[in-house]
């Protein structure tokens, strides 16, 4: 199948083949064309340009595109999109003056998700994931990363896994796997920590190795949580399994986390609420992506990630939703790239790399998405007549986004 758009007032971040990310001062470049047209052949970018070189293609769908921007669909490289029910109760609670960890330590937070998710099945489960990630789809995401870590047993851990999997099978969008059972201590684990990362180990890995139900590893590196000990533990066996390190990080304390993580080469370091110079040292020159979730800030209150800061010292900067129960019941990378300008003072055009070809890196996917760029996966969004594309976080409460094309196919 072949879709010839046309007449685009602006298409954004085009990119030559080979550019991974982009940091520092080159967060702020944008490379665009006016007045272009974009082809696709199948499921591929196969050609763009200017309108005056545009080609006369045979046998093609034709998407009149006066006035509109085209730009890549959003990579949202963390999200707990899996889950069951919702933590609305705490939502109160937390209006009510209590915080994230009194919230936990009453048994709410992840072990409260964690009990809901033990007691769905695995299809009533499906079914609940399988809305969010059609609502995301069709608010411009092309390209996700999806968690598990709200079983916390073995067969809760596979149960989400396995739903992660049929939801990659069954749905164009690009999905990542990462296997979080180190999100939480269970209860019964609660004064034996060394035993229930023995279970992640011993356990939970070997069987989700066999079936290949994850890409990555995870764990919550927090004070609270999983020490830097206990956190090295899990990436070390997740190596041995070829799973690559994306560590929950610094969103509470500075415990010298980051350095383990870039010690161990995670391919991204996420939240990020509380960053020190020393952090900031540490991370320069690596090939560890730093990855904000503005609207976990935003929704519980906590300060936001130093964007400004980060990227002054010469590093690179993802975006992405934290979508879950209990901090970020949102999926919307509209709401987040607007979040980074209007909080973190991010420009328009540091936000839109962030949360494109950045995002792509930090889900090991810059070399099919995240770019215009030809050879590279049909994943655009196409918005509403704009004046500029400022537009796009100037007006965070509107849906701006007329079309949205996934893997070469008009979803929306």
């Amino acid at each position: 199948m072949k879709i010839l758009i046309t007449n685009i007032k602006e298409l954004l971040q085009v990119r030559e083949d080979g550019i991974e990310k982009v940091s520092g001062k080159d967060m702020a470049v944008l490379p665009s064309l006016q007045n272009a047209y974009l082809l696709i052949e199948n499921n591929i970018i196969a050609d763009y340009g200017t309108m005056e070189n545009c080609p006369d293609v045979a046998g093609v769908q034709t998407i009149d595109a006066t006035g509109k921007t085209v730009l890549p669909s959003w990579c949202d490289s963390h999200t707990h999109i899996v889950y069951a029910g919702n933590r609305e109760q705490e939502f109160v609670d937390r209006i009510n003056g209590l915080s994230y960890e009194e919230i936990a330590s009453r048994g709410g937070g992840i072990l409260n998700s964690a009990k809901k998710l033990n007691e769905t099945s695995e299809e009533d489960l499906y079914l609940q994931s399988r809305s969010r990630l059609e609502e995301v789809m069709q608010q411009g995401t092309g390209a996700v990363e999806i968690k598990s870590g709200y079983g916390l047993t073995v067969e809760g851990e596979l149960k989400m896994l396995r739903v992660i999997k049929r939801l990659r099978e069954e749905y164009p969008v690009a999905i990542k796997a990462t296997f979080l059972g180190a999100h939480a201590f269970p209860a019964e684990y609660k004064e034996n920590h060394s035993a229930y990362i023995d279970l992640i180990i011993n356990e939970m890995l070997p069987k989700i190795a066999e079936e290949k139900l994850a890409d990555y590893i995870d764990a919550f590196l927090e004070t609270g949580y999983f020490s830097v000990e206990e956190t090295e533990r899990i990436m070390e066996a997740g190596k041995k399994y070829g799973l690559q390190a994306k560590i929950h990080v610094n969103q509470f304390t500075a415990i010298k986390g980051i350095e383990a993580c870039v010690k161990y080469d995670a391919l991204s370091v996420d939240h990020l609420e509380i960053v020190t110079d020393e952090d900031i040292e540490v991370l320069k020159g690596t090939k560890t992506m730093p990855v904000a979730l503005p609207t976990c800030s935003f929704f519980i209150s906590i300060p936001y990630t130093p964007a400004r800061k980060m990227m002054e010292a010469g590093l690179p900067l993802a975006l992405a939703t934290d979508f879950n129960p209990g901090t970020t019941p949102s999926g919307n990378m509209n709401l987040v790239v607007a979040t980074a300008c209007i909080k973190m003072k991010m420009t328009p055009e540091e936000a839109i790399n962030a949360a494109t070809i950045n995002g792509a890196y930090a889900m090991g996917l810059s070399k099919t998405h995240g770019s215009i760029t030809k050879g590279k996966r049909a994943n655009l969004i196409i918005t509403q007549p704009l004046t500029s594309y400022y537009q796009l976080p100037y007006a965070f409460g509107s849906n701006l986004i007329d079309t949205v094309i996934v893997e070469g196919k008009v979803i929306s």
